[in-house]
């Protein structure tokens, strides 16, 4: 066995995962497990986003230390999905390294999704948060075309060419926000607020703040640090993006958002989380799964809200739910948790707090500005308590699991 050759192939993976999506932990641990899989002695791994470490020792052989810088990321849930069974397959049957770098490329090389889809994908995203946030059909339409040229099309052109991002958010929001105040002086949108909150959603990716909070339960305290800065400079970059357009064209917020009647938002959460799905390009099956888990949790927002005017309980109710759902769409669909955890936790990703936030700013109410602020880290506090409640349940279930497989053996 070329174990050089094997620890080379084993952080191709690793690489690939954390590019993809996966959470550190995740990542880690499963170049772990496939390293330990093989006659080693010895094996080490440390994972970052940036960076991958590891050392292992073949029995009666030196130790082989070798480092990976991870550069970039393109959110990619079906590379994640075939990685992860790969892993599995390697930890079951240690192949040599040359038949792990043809199932590797095989995963690398699985066909691309549709164009046409990536751009359904957005529309339900944007427009479908869009109608939760209030829009009519014309505004809806609106977010539509937007979400389709600048946030697909000019998103793909952008990310081609800018690796940072914050730069990307920010000229991506930047553009959105332009156009949607443009449409609405040529009258083409009559709400363009909350055109702009459903179009920003889908710049506001759930990926780095859910990872990150899972990676702090996890002890990853470096690479949860990390994820969490990089979700609030993303945040930032989108809310300077359309502060800026509101300085130029100097837009007016017009109103509060007012949130349709029940069902109207059961369904555009639930179309919405599946499109976002769809946009980080998960299976459709996983994807419908990751719309219910959306519209499951706008219900328990909505319902204990009414109950308890409380957004911190309301955010708390959603955030239990959907770890918890998460957890079990994992094992059923034996994938990993991420993708359903980042898309069906949207409903209650602070987003319309964060364009109020700005939008205070810009008109110098500050007492307003600030009252946002409070409220989005209030809710980000909420969503980190319900996730630390599932962590908690699920590990003492695994625990008092194996527990009982011991006596049965």
């Amino acid at each position: 066995m070329d174990y050089e050759a094997l620890l080379h192939e084993i952080l191709n993976i690793g690489e690939a995962m954390l590019k993809s999506g996966a959470e550190v932990d995740r990542a880690e641990n499963s170049m772990y497990r496939m390293c330990q899989s093989y006659d080693l002695t010895g094996c080490e791994i440390f994972a970052i986003q940036s960076n991958i470490q590891a050392t292992i020792r073949p029995k009666g052989g030196h130790y082989l230390t070798q480092i990976r810088r991870v550069k970039g990321t393109s959110l990619n849930y079906d590379r994640l999905d075939y990685l992860n069974n790969l892993s599995r397959y390697i930890c079951q049957n240690t192949p040599d390294p040359e038949t792990i770098h043809e199932k590797y490329l095989e995963v690398l090389n699985r066909k691309p999704q549709p164009k046409l889809l990536s751009h359904l994908a957005a529309v339900m995203g944007g427009a479908g948060f869009g109608v939760y946030f209030g829009c009519d059909l014309q505004d809806a339409l609106a977010a539509a075309l937007v979400c389709s040229i600048v946030i697909v099309w000019i998103g793909d052109w952008l990310a081609r060419r800018e690796s940072n991002l914050v730069v990307y958010n920010m000229v991506l929001s930047f553009l959105s926000a332009v156009s949607i105040l443009l449409m609405a002086r040529l009258g083409l949108c009559s709400h363009p607020d909350r055109v702009i909150l459903g179009v920003s959603m889908v710049l506001i990716s759930g990926l780095s703040t859910t990872n990150g909070i899972r990676d702090v339960l996890n002890h990853d305290i470096i690479a949860g640090i990390l994820n969490i800065a990089n979700s609030f400079l993303g945040a930032i970059a989108i809310a300077c993006g359309i502060g800026l357009s509101m300085i130029l064209l100097k837009g007016a917020m017009y109103e509060m958002y007012i949130a349709p009647n029940m069902l109207v938002q059961l369904i555009s959460c639930g179309l919405a989380s599946m499109g976002f799905a769809l946009f980080f390009k998960a299976a459709p099956k996983q994807s419908a799964f990751a719309g219910i888990g959306g519209l499951i949790n706008c219900a328990c927002y909505t319902l204990v809200y009414q109950a308890a005017a409380s957004n911190f309980a309301a955010t708390l109710a959603g955030a239990v739910f959907v770890a918890g759902y998460a957890y079990v769409m994992s094992r059923v669909h034996r994938a990993p948790a991420t993708i359903f955890l980042t898309t069906s936790v949207m409903p209650i990703i602070p987003g319309a707090t964060l364009f109020y936030m700005m939008h205070g700013f810009v008109q110098a109410d500050y007492t307003f500005a600030l009252q946002q602020t409070l409220k989005l880290f209030q809710t980000c506090l909420a969503i980190a308590f319900g996730f630390i409640i599932i962590e908690i349940i699920t590990r003492y279930i695994s625990f008092f699991a194996k527990i009982l497989h011991h006596r049965q053996e």
